[in-house]
């Protein structure tokens, strides 16, 4: 992360998630990249989260990711480099993701079960209403809220980012298939991957 990072911020993209992981045919680093956001009103911002990474971003990002892990050598074993898009079901990871991504509906899984009034529970789905305290800036101190359909009525539920294992947000299959509707701006059209 600390190799990746500075290369793809260098290049306009924002790192959103890394996995290195066998696959069929070996070992695979997986890169999934989106546009730095360089809007600061609500307005823009969501018109900045429609703005797509294509293949030809995706091809950028793997010839200059792999001339700097060629020289760096982090990691000892073949493997094969793959930058992708996020794709519909965008991965949520830090702060940032969750306050840029208020408004969609996303799904979530804690780490650990957290109680309720009704008993524990570990996985949500319902609307991201955004980050609390909303000056938050690390994954210690900062709640994402969710609004939850729970046993018939909406509750509202704050979980430690910290605490959460994985969350995506939930395609919003309407806007995509009829992008010229008045909609609100949801989550990326596709993915795109490209392959060292």
């Amino acid at each position: 992360m600390k190799l990746i990072e500075p290369v793809c911020h260098a290049a306009g993209y924002e790192l959103v998630d890394l996995r290195f992981l066998m696959d069929q045919g070996g070992w695979v680093l997986r890169v999934f990249i989106d546009r730095l956001p360089a809007a600061s009103s609500e307005v823009e911002a969501a018109a900045a989260r429609q703005s797509e990474v294509d293949l030809d971003d995706c091809e950028r990002m793997s010839r200059e990711l792999s001339a700097v892990l060629d020289v760096e050598d982090p990691i000892p074993q073949a493997y094969q480099l793959e930058v992708s898009s996020p794709g519909v079901d965008r991965p949520l990871r830090t702060v940032d993701h969750f306050r840029r991504y208020a408004g969609a509906e996303v799904k979530l899984q804690l780490a650990a079960p957290q109680h309720t009034p009704t008993g524990e529970r570990r996985n949500f789905r319902g609307v991201l209403h955004g980050v609390e305290p909303a000056d938050a800036t690390d994954d210690a101190h900062a709640f994402a809220v969710v609004e939850v359909d729970h046993q018939g009525k909406d509750a509202a539920f704050r979980l430690r980012v910290a605490d959460i294992e994985s969350a995506r947000v939930v395609p919003d299959w309407d806007a995509i298939l009829h992008p010229n509707s008045t909609h609100k701006p949801k989550p990326k059209q596709g993915r795109a991957k490209a392959r060292k």
